[in-house]
């Protein structure tokens, strides 16, 4: 894998020109692209179709999270739109997940389409752990995204999403098969944002990334290509 396809390019927008836009301008400098709750909720559907059907590779970040039956449906009708990754919530337990997994592995064969990746969500990189404990969860956030993982293998789910902080550990303990998708990706020449567990993109890499999820520090670049160029050369010096 060349560093750029590592780069998956969070379009944080309901607007789907502004969306197409992106996708069209960066296409084949990154490996694809997140669409996530914002724009699902704005365009659905069909604004996913229009995305995938400019043969992009999409993440379908919408992190299911509720009981197993529905879960599953929701995976059902998500994989008709043929994102090639999609998100549950690790939190929602076992049976949930193997729901999912199972989901959208029969939905991928009765539709005719490759089987989208299933990674589950841990702790997003807005939380720390003081956050956790805010909300009753007093394991530190390193354990908890360990646990999760875990959990997450060993019912057929095929990785992760954590902070790289964790994908060093996670890498020793559930092998390198599993794959180990961070946000909170911020090179030394942006903001931090919103998010507090964050690192760069080298060393995400070097902790043992497969995909980047990065967003503002290209998407509201003056030049985004250049941005997203600009990344992958880091990553690339790791």
């Amino acid at each position: 894998m060349q560093e750029f396809e590592r780069i998956f390019v969070a379009l944080d927008t309901a607007d789907l020109d502004l969306a197409r836009d992106l996708a069209g301008r960066l296409q084949g400098h990154v490996g694809g692209f997140k669409l996530g709750l914002e724009f699902f909720t704005a365009n659905g559907p069909d604004g996913l179709r229009v995305v995938t059907d400019a043969g992009v590779r999409v993440f379908l970040d919408l992190k299911f999270h509720d009981i197993p039956n529905t879960v599953a449906g929701a995976i059902r009708s998500a994989v008709r739109g043929g994102p090639a990754i999609l998100t549950i919530h690790a939190s929602g337990g076992t049976a949930m997940m193997r729901a999912a997994s199972e989901a959208a592995a029969e939905a991928a064969a009765e539709h005719g389409v490759d089987r989208p990746l299933v990674v589950a969500v841990t702790v997003l990189t807005s939380m720390d752990g003081r956050d956790l404990v805010s909300v009753g969860q007093k394991t530190p956030p390193h354990d908890q995204v360990l646990r999760l993982a875990r959990l997450a293998q060993e019912v057929g789910v095929d990785g992760i999403v954590c902070s790289a902080g964790e994908a060093a550990a996670v890498r020793t303990h559930c092998g390198t098969d599993f794959l180990c998708v961070v946000p909170g990706i911020r090179p030394s020449w942006v903001a931090r944002d919103d998010q507090k567990r964050v690192t760069t993109p080298a060393m995400a890499v070097r902790n043992g990334a497969d995909y980047l999820v990065i967003g503002r520090p290209i998407t509201l670049a003056d030049d985004p290509l250049e941005a997203a160029q600009r990344i992958a050369a880091e990553m690339g010096d790791a």
